[in-house]
């Protein structure tokens, strides 16, 4: 079930959070993930965030500001179920255009994001890491 973030969920999801950003950006010190845990709990409370549950647990969330995707995490013990898929869908229901950023040495997102449909717009920098990005884009038909 997806349903929108209640402020019981922050740690759970804050945590799912940090692990994945840890996990998936080997390439970035955990050490800036760790540095901006606090700063993210209060930011997530603030943005539109739907949360996947399933029986009573939460396995994974998606970040949206308007049309631009904060990002999708999905807990470690459940990655690669589909998860991931489905919250794209259901914020792809509520959107006519997405966007996001993704590390170009995250290669398993930029594939998982080029099947569900969004292509590289643009490569460039990221300034809090100095890691190189595309911005990326998704378009209803």
């Amino acid at each position: 079930m997806i349903r929108k973030l209640r402020k019981a969920d922050i740690n759970k999801v804050a945590d799912i959070w940090l692990d994945t950003n840890i996990k998936a950006h080997y390439f970035i010190p955990a050490q800036y993930w760790k540095r901006n845990f606090d700063l993210v709990k209060e930011l997530l409370l603030q943005a539109t965030v739907y949360v996947y549950e399933d029986k009573q647990e939460i396995q994974g969330f998606v970040g949206l500001s308007d049309e631009y995707i904060e990002g999708i995490f999905v807990s470690a013990e459940m990655q690669s179920q589909g998860i991931g898929k489905i919250l794209l869908n259901y914020v792809k229901g509520k959107r006519n255009n997405l966007l996001l950023n993704v590390y170009q040495k995250n290669a398993r997102a930029i594939s998982f994001y080029q099947r569900e449909g969004f292509e590289i717009q643009c490569n460039g920098i990221d300034e809090a890491t100095g890691e190189r990005d595309y911005a990326m884009a998704w378009q209803r038909k």
